[in-house]
């Protein structure tokens, strides 16, 4: 039995303070990176280019090229990895018109592939982990549905990446779901994440957290930079909250089921901020947790955390969940080459331009898709973030006191208290406690550092942080 068990059995505290120290890393996990493959990745991204053209409103009828080929590829690739798994993952097509309007001449019927790996634990299983990538493409002209559209980096790397976790993951079973999607018609304007996003709100979908990759082909960038053993991660959720802000005065009077969601988490996300929480909402507590995760279990690889919504003049799958109130994230390769992005192939006073599997380095996609295994996996092992997390300040102290509500003990083996100082942009230190709903942690003023709680499975694997909110008189 772990030592911290027995610790958090007597309710007593593990660690004073030190410096955060992880957890021995967990087999399981290890045992999903060794089974990623770089090879079985680049023979993906290599038939999904063989398909000609992926643009969301190209050909759908014929097997060999076109959207709808690729599509029913895809599926069928995951079907196999589903026979495998011994029916666990569950393969299912999501099917909508989108309507004619900017960057679609005609209505279109847009399809998503979803594989979702079902939890194992009753409660857990309603916590869903969602990570995307898009199988459309695009070259020069953006309503160009007929032209050579390769798109290998942009974004087979990312469906390639996904279809690999899916496949890898599998075989493994997780107290949370997880959900792994193909999407179509981003480059149309994120089509397809849109229409899953809207309908899990307005089905009160409980997403913990959204990972959409884009773009993760290449360390390369087009100034000669490489550097393998970097991958940005675009995590900001203070952005989006101020576009809801926007959007909430534009309601209508009678909102529907969506908008009412919306809403709800508007608020919920304008009280962190009201708090003092603004570089502390869920999104950026996922941010931290995929950094730490993803650099533990790939050693000397490094997860840039970048406080923006996404890239200057580009946005990405996961917008449509983060403004609606969800976590969500981005993966993108370090650096871009604009040469081989969103270009008509040819050649220019020596120079190639087109988004070709050439131009993609497949080792460096399967890592990518390793640290997604790390984040995704040890949060799916992991309990979901305690509920009603406070910070007393109903009196003048230099000690800190937090409070939360006890989770079942079937669910939560312990509580770790995080914090860090305000200009640090992950957690520095730690305090382990066993099965308490408050603790006081002495000498540590309040106003001199960020808290947060998470909560810890017997495994010893921590939540995303809850920011505690200030209990006042």
């Amino acid at each position: 039995m772990r030592a911290w068990i027995l610790v958090a059995a007597l309710g007593g505290v593990m660690t004073m303070g030190a410096v955060a120290q992880p957890a021995p890393l967990d087999p399981r996990v290890q045992q999903i990176l060794a089974e990623i493959s770089a090879p079985r990745i680049e023979q993906r991204i290599r038939r999904l280019v063989d398909f000609g053209t992926r643009h969301t409103l190209s050909e759908t009828e014929s097997e060999q090229r076109g959207i709808g080929a690729a599509r029913r590829w895809i599926q069928a690739e995951l079907e196999q990895c589903a026979r495998r798994s011994g029916g666990r993952l569950q393969v299912s097509l999501d099917s909508f018109v989108e309507p004619a309007g900017n960057r679609m001449p005609r209505p279109a019927t847009l399809v998503n592939v979803v594989a979702t790996l079902p939890g194992t634990a009753p409660a857990a299983a309603q916590r869903l982990l969602v990570v995307s990538g898009h199988y459309d493409s695009r070259n020069g002209d953006v309503m160009d549905a007929e032209g050579a559209s390769p798109g290998a980096n942009d974004d087979a790397s990312g469906v390639a990446a996904v279809m690999e976790l899916a496949c890898a993951m599998a075989g493994h079973r997780f107290p949370a779901t997880l959900v792994f999607m193909a999407v179509p018609g981003e480059e149309q304007g994120l089509l397809g994440a849109a229409h899953w996003a809207r309908e899990a709100r307005r089905q009160g979908l409980p997403i913990e957290a959204m990972i959409t990759n884009d773009i993760i082909g290449s360390p390369r960038g087009d100034a000669g930079q490489v550097d393998e053993r970097q991958l940005r991660l675009f995590a900001d959720g203070l952005d989006p909250l101020l576009r809801m802000l926007v959007a909430a005065r534009a309601n209508t009077p009678t909102p529907d089921a969506e908008a009412r969601a919306n809403e709800a988490a508007r608020e919920s996300l304008q009280q962190l901020v009201l708090a003092g929480g603004s570089e502390d909402l869920p999104t950026h507590q996922l941010g931290r947790h995929l950094k730490a995760a993803g650099e533990r279990y790939l050693p000397g690889f490094t997860v840039n955390l970048i406080q923006r919504r996404d890239r200057y003049l580009r946005g990405g799958d996961h917008l449509p969940f983060l403004e609606r109130g969800y976590a969500a994230v981005r993966f993108s390769e370090p650096f871009e080459n604009f040469a081989h992005q969103h270009q008509n192939l040819r050649e220019e006073n020596g120079v190639r331009y087109g988004d070709l599997p050439e131009f993609v380095d497949f080792a460096y996609v399967a890592n990518v898709a390793r640290i997604n295994a790390a984040g995704l996996a040890t949060l799916a092992l992991a309990p979901a973030a305690p509920q009603n997390v406070r910070l007393d300040a109903t009196e003048l102290s230099n000690d800190s006191t937090l409070s939360w509500t006890l989770a079942p003990e079937s669910e939560v083996a312990g509580y770790r208290i995080v914090w860090r100082h305000t200009d640090s942009a992950v957690w520095q230190h730690h305090q382990d406690l066993g099965r308490v709903g408050r603790h006081t942690l002495k000498n540590l003023s309040k106003d001199n550092v960020v808290f947060g709680v998470q909560a810890l499975s017997k495994d010893g694997h921590a939540s995303l942080a809850a920011f505690p909110l200030p209990l006042r008189r």
